[in-house]
């Protein structure tokens, strides 16, 4: 084998590896009808059929859309402000009657800084939120965290409005408990 042909081979290994995406639950791509693709079931690991009805107060969709997956955080900071802990403590409540299902808890930080600092800021917001869901009665073996950084933004833009919105913790429901 010449060193062209193992070239690209090694090149498309690597475009293969760059392209696994652990939260995708098969086919979707996101950009759902509320601009973050909660309706299609990206993240998650379950079809967009298994979401269920979003007016059915224990389907996945109602989860998503009605309760709210996400909790956003100021600039460098960890702590849950205000809006944050009223938004867990819906999730808590959803979590604490709909037993059957395990989460992920997400975190992530807006472009600026370092891929290290915003990953281990990403895990402090990820690991804040499991804190809070667990002092709100949920089983922290139904949960578990992931820090994206700022590898994994909604919009990638060096303004505010951008910054603010990728800020953030994402509840991600994960299919359900397995023993």
């Amino acid at each position: 084998m010449n060193l062209t042909t193992k070239s690209l081979l090694l090149l498309g290994a690597l475009a293969l590896a760059a392209c696994n995406n652990p939260r995708a639950g098969g086919t979707f791509g996101g950009g759902g009808a509320d601009g973050f693709g909660n309706d299609s079931g990206y993240g998650t690991g379950i079809s967009t059929g298994e979401l269920g009805d979003p007016n059915d107060p224990r389907s996945i969709a109602h989860f998503n859309q009605r309760i709210g997956d996400r909790v956003f955080f100021t600039v460098d900071s960890s702590s849950l402000t205000t809006e944050g802990r009223e938004t867990l403590n819906a999730q808590a409540r959803w979590l604490n009657s709909n037993p059957q299902y395990a989460i992920i808890v997400e975190g992530h930080a807006d472009e600026r800084g370092t891929r290290e600092y915003n990953v281990a800021l990403g895990e402090r917001r990820a690991n804040a939120v499991l804190q809070y869901l667990v002092s709100q009665g949920v089983s922290a073996g139904r949960m578990r965290t992931v820090s994206y950084g700022k590898e994994r933004p909604v919009e990638a833009c060096a303004a505010q409005r951008c910054w603010d919105i990728n800020r953030r913790s994402v509840t991600v429901i994960s299919g359900g408990l397995t023993g």
